[in-house]
């Protein structure tokens, strides 16, 4: 398959302009696709962009990653419901480079023959002047025009409205794609379906202004089959970024997909061959309950995005897990796997602990009534073994690396004991 032929398959063209198919087929194109540092880190549905990069490079093709330390000062209001909090010039920049290194992951920036390139669009925003801007790139715009784009009326006809700064906004992105195209030939804009209106402005910019057709590409906004939003869960965005969201959290998010979802992930995600795709699509049929093609997706998106040893970690978590032995994890292993559950902390005791007041003291229980009741019942376990004895006493050199203690209460709720040493 060609590229073009080969996203479509993909399900990865939403839309695109008239002959960009040819384009890629008979020349070497420049692409890129921007990226607003409005967080420290980019997330999953960024990678649809960051991916279809690493396609084109794949392809032959050059990639630009823009960083947009310039229009992350003003926020692109499309579809947004409201107008963005604004960030100080300090937030970008620091933003900025934390997904700079996050892009390297994805891009190969030191091929020889073919580099991708990473670019910061404050280079060139931040040095305009504003009377040159208006006449030299504002005259090329009507009013009429802009208001007619669907993200713009949305924003107008809402009870805020939108304010000048987020109305620029498809100015400063059009101008982005004139200077890419000056100073390296970009021909070609990738981004979500939501960028269409921004992808044409900047495309009939390059028409008026340098008398050259440009191109554009549109990649579908991702819901779950379910009908949330893709990329949500409930403690927030999975973040690319191992510190906001482990890479354990990270590889279980994959793990976790819909049989609905599976196999349109495994082919907007991954780099695997149409016929792995569809021997994984086979299995999700065939033998669902084994969950293999979503193993495979959280493998090679893991992979991707935090390297193999990321996957070995993770992978070993999840069947000391399912294995109910978690004594062979070490305690960062353990705090990758339970960040969000209850915590709690107890001094180091020489004599250790009466089981029964520490479930109490720690809150896993109400009181020590009920947890001698659940102990009796068999509903509690310490460290993935049954505790049968409601006089039991734990000693330091029973919790993990003599640290922690993870109890679970029942089949699913788990709580976390931190042993301090004074």
């Amino acid at each position: 398959m060609d590229l073009y032929a080969e996203l479509a398959w993909r399900g990865l063209v939403y839309d695109s302009t008239e002959g960009l198919h040819d384009v890629l087929a008979r020349e070497r194109v420049t692409a890129y696709s921007g990226f607003d540092p409005t967080a420290s880190s980019l997330h999953v549905g960024h990678l649809l962009p960051v991916l279809g990069l690493a396609r084109l490079q794949r392809s032959g093709h050059a990639p630009i990653a823009l960083v947009g330390g310039g229009t992350g000062l003003i926020g692109d209001p499309s579809f947004k419901a409201s107008e963005r909090v604004l960030l100080s010039v300090a937030e970008v920049e620091a933003n900025v480079a934390a997904i700079r290194v996050q892009l390297a992951r994805f891009l190969d920036f030191d091929d020889a023959g073919n580099p991708a390139r990473l670019i910061n669009n404050a280079d060139w925003l931040t040095t305009l002047r504003a009377i040159d801007f208006m006449r030299d790139v504002g005259k090329h715009f009507t009013v009429n025009a802009m208001m007619a784009k669907e993200s713009v009326r949305r924003r107008i006809e809402s009870a805020d409205g939108i304010s000048y700064t987020e109305f620029s906004y498809p100015l400063l992105q059009s101008y982005d794609f004139l200077v890419l195209h000056d100073r390296f030939r970009c021909t070609l804009q990738l981004g979500g379906s939501d960028q269409w209106g921004n992808i044409t402005a900047g495309m009939d910019l390059i028409r008026r202004v340098r008398g050259v057709k440009a191109h554009g590409l549109v990649m579908p906004l991702l819901m779950t089959a379910s009908g949330t939003k893709f990329g949500k869960t409930e403690a927030g965005s999975v973040w690319l970024d191992p510190v906001l969201t482990r890479p354990y959290q990270f590889y279980q998010f994959w793990l976790n997909a819909d049989d609905r979802d599976v196999v349109q992930y495994l082919k907007f995600f991954t780099f695997l061959t149409r016929e792995r795709i569809a021997e994984l699509d086979a299995a999700t049929t065939n033998e669902p309950e084994r969950r293999g093609a979503q193993r495979e997706l959280a493998r090679q998106v893991t992979r991707i995005v935090h390297g193999d040893d990321a996957v070995r970690k993770a992978e070993a978590a999840g069947e000391a897990l399912f294995g109910g032995d978690v004594s062979g994890m070490s305690v960062d292993q353990l705090l990758d796997v339970f960040p969000d559950v209850p915590a709690s902390t107890t001094l180091c005791a020489a004599e250790g602990w009466s089981v029964v007041e520490l479930l109490a003291s720690a809150g896993v229980t109400a009181s020590k009534g009920e947890a001698t009741r659940l102990i009796r019942s068999g509903g509690v376990y310490v460290n993935g073994r049954r505790v049968a004895d409601e006089k039991q006493r734990l000693m330091a050199a029973d919790a993990v690396e003599g640290q922690l203690f993870v109890v679970r209460k029942g089949k699913r709720d788990h709580f976390l004991i931190r042993i301090v040493h004074g």
